[in-house]
């Protein structure tokens, strides 16, 4: 794909549920029960089971990927401002992530991006860089 300055990037919406966080904890090794656990979520004053954070960003760098079809990322970052919610039921949660391309210069294109759980941003000022 050409990443042109101005260009606006088709959303991409990812299912999470339980059984994601389950899969992600294994991989990752980050057992944390904040990520399973309802009771300790709660008790650690969250509104419940949250999503691991880098989980949130490996979906977004999923979007990025597929947008760019598999281009290098050379700079990635975000803050972790709101929490992904996940409730324990077969349907979970989603994360919707879209992209304005907002520079193509010296062979890379940095987009600025917009993740949401539901309306709520879960990521501030993200954006990446990646090699065209």
């Amino acid at each position: 794909m050409a990443l042109e300055a101005g260009a606006e990037l088709a959303a991409k919406t990812y299912p999470v549920t339980r059984a994601s966080l389950v899969r992600y904890a294994g991989a990752s090794g980050d057992f944390n029960p904040i990520h399973w656990s309802d009771r300790i979520a709660t008790a650690v004053g969250l509104p419940g089971v949250i999503a691991h954070g880098m989980f949130t960003m490996a979906l977004v760098a999923r979007a990025v990927s597929e947008w760019t079809d598999g281009a290098e990322v050379v700079d990635f970052g975000s803050k972790f401002t709101n929490p992904v919610v996940v409730p324990d039921d077969d349907e979970g949660t989603s994360v919707t992530i879209s992209g304005t391309v907002k520079s193509v210069e010296d062979g890379l294109a940095t987009i600025a991006l917009t993740v949401l759980s539901g309306d709520q941003k879960v990521l501030g000022m993200p954006k990446v860089s990646v090699r065209v």
